[in-house]
């Protein structure tokens, strides 16, 4: 089930080695975010890619509120039960921590379909470490990114055998990344954009910066601190767009108000770029700055200056690339410079080190068909 752009990078690797893999069939449901204009049209792209979508999952509710949060997952629910009862798959495999993802595995659980959950176990803010935690509950097999990981899946009472370290498949496509020498195509030619025409060949920043559902309500304000910053630090700036969580309005109206008002003359802003590209673009950047897990994750892997700014990603894994920042665009500004004194950090595998999508499938395809939770006790 692939719902989002960031669900979409963190499990590509994986669909591939699946569809490849000569004793698994692949089946994708799209849904959610993942099949809406608004948000970058990310079936599109999984199509574009080479993958057939089965089936789509119209499931959005207008609002990006947290009431709309809560009817979403149930309106996934409903349908996503339909899915797979019309599918009959033999495994559901699903991903991280979003309320797409809770649908997704209320709906195999009790329709019992042996559930597969990726990236389990992580330590992070917002709503998403009780959705995580929740999935891992009702999932019979855990592939996690790295051993702590793992060990709090343990913890949580999941049999040890059925919890295995894969790594994160995202850092697969880093890896395949990191062996370009330069940024291979223009930005703004390949995926357009709004904003102002930007020489990025001197350096650019990028910045991907989503609302925190439990403070939803401060998401104007907080994204209007991160563009006053950036704005004042005056380097080229490649700007994307929010996902649809709870304050995703808020968010995007503070760019569309910011952009309205000041005019600001070195950020150009997309709705959405292919998973490589966007990874290509960040491997280039002088630094990245927002609350993406991108920052902590493949900016780890890639040794890219990241500025995590708020609560979105507190106690998350992460390496020496990584520095943080409240929501005051003075502390932003004083963060992105002591970045941009760091032309690049070594390399860390915290999450992997480019292999997790074989990895998954060769599992999916060894593993027993079975929901005995029993095993757990």
């Amino acid at each position: 089930m692939v719902t989002a752009r960031a669900s979409y990078s963190r499990i590509r690797t994986a669909l591939e080695a699946i569809r490849d893999h000569p004793g698994l069939a692949l089946q994708v449901v799209a849904g959610a975010s993942a099949v809406l204009e608004r948000y970058g049209n990310v079936a599109a792209i999984i199509e574009r890619d080479g993958f057939a979508i089965t089936a789509r999952v119209h499931m959005m509710l207008e609002g990006e509120n947290l009431m709309a949060m809560a009817k979403t997952t149930g309106i996934g629910l409903m349908e996503l039960a339909t899915v797979f009862d019309n599918l009959q798959p033999d495994i559901v495999v699903t991903v991280a921590d979003r309320y797409e993802t809770l649908a997704t595995a209320v709906a195999a659980a009790y329709m019992n379909i042996p559930l597969v959950h990726i990236q389990g176990g992580e330590v992070t803010g917002s709503i998403d470490e009780k959705v995580r935690h929740a999935v891992t509950k009702l999932a019979d097999y855990h592939f996690v990114s790295t051993e702590q990981a793992a060990e709090r899946v343990r913890r949580m009472g999941e049999c040890p055998d059925r919890v295995f370290v894969t790594g994160c498949p995202s850092i697969d496509l880093a890896a395949k990344v990191i062996a370009g020498t330069s940024l291979d195509f223009n930005p703004f030619i390949r995926y357009g954009g709004v904003g102002a025409d930007l020489d990025i060949s001197n350096g650019y920043i990028v910045v991907l910066q989503h609302p925190v559902t439990t403070e939803y309500h401060r998401a104007r304000r907080d994204v209007w601190e991160t563009l006053s910053a950036v704005s004042r630090i005056g380097l080229p700036t490649l700007w994307f767009w929010p996902n649809s969580d709870a304050g995703a309005d808020g968010t995007s109206n503070g760019i569309r108000a910011f952009r309205e008002i000041e005019k600001p003359a070195n950020i150009h802003f997309f709705k959405n770029i292919g998973s490589e590209d966007f990874l290509r673009v960040l491997l280039h950047c002088r630094c990245l700055v927002g609350n993406t897990s991108a920052g902590i994750r493949e900016g780890s892997f890639l040794g890219v200056p990241f500025v995590n700014i708020g609560s979105r990603q507190a106690g998350r894994d992460r390496g020496a690339n990584v520095i943080d920042a409240s929501y005051e665009s003075d502390q932003i500004i004083a963060a992105i410079e002591t970045q941009l004194t760091c032309s690049r950090f070594p390399g860390e595998t915290i999450y992997g080190s480019g292999d997790a999508g074989r990895k998954i499938a060769d599992l999916i395809a060894s593993v027993p068909l079975t929901v005995d939770k029993r095993l757990n006790y």
